[in-house]
């Protein structure tokens, strides 16, 4: 996966992220669980999709391969301190 196409997923999941709170604070949907449990999916997705960014990002920048890096598992992705 190339740069363009992890900016490309990024813009998908933030666009489907939108649209979910949107609809939440508009009561079309609600809180309901299936909502939050995707909420939930959308933001680990996301996470992981900006962790392989940018540590592309570092590989190139310090002369290494960026096709090298892969995605790293959610929970690993989500243990990290911000």
């Amino acid at each position: 996966m190339d740069d363009k196409n992890i900016l490309n997923r990024i813009s998908e999941l933030v666009d489907e992220e939108h649209q979910l709170r949107a609809a939440a604070q508009a009561h079309e949907k609600g809180t309901d669980e299936e909502a939050q449990n995707r909420l939930r999916e959308l933001e680990e997705s996301l996470d992981q999709c900006w962790d392989l960014l940018r540590r592309r990002r570092a590989a190139r920048a310090t002369h290494g391969d960026p096709d090298a890096e892969g995605v790293r598992p959610k929970p690993e992705v989500e243990r990290y301190l911000q």
